[in-house]
């Protein structure tokens, strides 16, 4: 990363430090080796760790957490203008969760075949994605009804459409 005139790389390597200092820490609290913290454009910090088998949870990435803590915290689900700190490189899901977020760019140190040498192997998330032919991991396909009962399909997206109170995200 170029250096800024407000010591953007400076701030970029500090809270991508404090992701890997919060993953070898949670390592040792019996969590997965993944830490990651989310700084509002305001410059406010959230941490967030790997809690999957502490909590039984395959959505508690670090990045997640880290997230769902930001969000909480600040009483909103738009992270406008954040920015993501990552140990590692995030997987599908946690991109995904980064992009439902709003976060404007996300940072991370290791990458993908770093966390697959150590045993966490994403590549077949990676490439169930880039694949046209992913149906042999996992299917997904949209159900065909007749007409009749595909009216039924939408009535959730037409209640919310007629929903004055309704909130857009």
């Amino acid at each position: 990363m170029s250096t800024t005139a407000t010591g953007k790389e400076n701030s970029d390597q500090e809270y991508l430090a404090k992701a890997i200092a919060l993953a070898t820490a949670n390592v040792r609290n019996n969590g997965g080796p993944f830490g990651a913290v989310v700084v509002t454009a305001d410059g406010r910090a959230f941490d967030g760790v790997n809690r999957v088998t502490a909590l039984n949870d395959p959505t508690a990435h670090a990045e997640v957490t880290a997230i769902r803590h930001a969000c909480s915290e600040l009483g909103t689900f738009a992270l406008t203008g954040a920015t993501l700190y990552s140990s590692c490189e995030p997987c599908p899901m946690c991109l995904a969760s980064a992009l439902w977020a709003r976060v404007a760019r996300v940072v991370f140190a290791a990458d993908r075949h770093d966390a697959a040498s150590a045993g966490f192997d994403d590549a077949v998330f990676y490439e169930y994605f880039e694949n046209h032919q992913n149906h042999a991991l996992m299917p997904v396909g949209r159900l065909e009804l007749r007409d009749a009962q595909a009216q039924t399909f939408l009535e959730p997206f037409t209640t919310w459409k007629a929903r004055d109170s309704r909130i857009d995200y």
